[in-house]
């Protein structure tokens, strides 16, 4: 097998098809499988995919294990030499699958490759990054202070805002929202981390494979639409705790530091989880 597709599924009814639909027309000439992992969303995912995407395997979870114990369990199904870890709310251009394996074909150190993402109105989302320092989450993608300050050297150096993001680049960690990774380097640094919930495994998964002298590789010749981004609805609250409390399994695990300063930094961040849980209370339910 060459390509395993693996999407987590937690009642995305609305855009799964899409993005299924988009996967089989730039993936058509290839041998592939597409498993659809299910955090027990109790949405019919089953009955859809019978009915239309009879090709699509499911695989159905008893609880919500989170995003990164989806993935492993996907991976560990599948036997492509290559698995494109897919969000459901993303579709691909169509010759972006045969682009990202050609880069993993001619680049046997690769380990991750990414396409470049744009949102649905086609500004670009900043899905190559730099690692995280201790003031990324001041300063990450959707924080009040890089869209008060665009231009602040802080953002500047994590989102690569001074490259134009049209040429093949290696990078210190690509967005999870759309990832293709050689099972060879799967197997020798393992899968994503469970302890993350959701968020935050990408940049760790990137990360490691790094340490392992792999490299993590942007290429702009594949397309992919996001088709979320930064949303005015109101999300749950959960999502908002388990991406801070991502932060800071990611920070004690990479950055370790004397217990004051750690103790300083994950005040801070979960400071930062309640003014956004707060935010969000007062967001429109959709």
């Amino acid at each position: 097998m060459l390509l395993s597709t693996v999407i987590v599924h937690y009642r995305t009814l609305a855009t799964l098809p899409a993005c299924l639909r988009a996967i089989a027309i730039s993936s058509a000439s290839l041998e592939t499988e597409t498993v659809v992992v299910d955090n027990h969303s109790g949405d019919g995912v089953g009955e859809v995919l019978a009915r239309d995407f009879p090709h699509v395997r499911l695989l159905s979870n008893p609880g919500n294990f989170g995003y990164a114990r989806a993935v492993n369990r996907g991976i560990a199904e599948t036997s492509g030499e290559f698995v494109l870890v897919m969000n459901p709310d993303c579709t691909l251009d169509t010759r972006a699958v045969e682009t990202l394996i050609g880069h993993l074909r001619a680049h046997p150190r690769a380990a991750i490759v990414g396409p470049r993402i744009v949102n649905p109105d086609g500004s670009l989302e900043y899905s190559a990054r730099a690692f995280p320092d201790h003031l990324a989450f001041l300063f990450n993608r959707y924080s009040l202070l890089t869209r008060w300050f665009p231009g602040n050297p802080y953002s500047r150096r994590y989102l690569l805002t001074d490259w134009d993001h049209a040429t093949v680049r290696d990078v210190d960690w690509l967005s999870g929202a759309c990832l293709m990774v050689r099972r060879e380097a799967v197997r020798q640094v393992g899968p994503m981390d469970e302890r993350f919930f959701m968020f935050n495994e990408d940049v760790d998964w990137c990360r490691r494979m790094k340490l392992a002298n792999w490299t993590v590789t942007y290429v702009p010749g594949a397309g992919a639409v996001h088709h979320v981004g930064a949303s005015r609805r109101r999300v749950a609250a959960r999502v908002i705790v388990e991406r801070h409390r991502g932060m800071i399994h990611y920070f004690h695990k990479h950055h370790p530091t004397n217990p004051l300063l750690t103790f300083l930094a994950d005040t801070l961040i979960m400071v930062r989880a309640g003014v956004m849980l707060a935010h969000n209370a007062f967001r429109p339910r959709s």
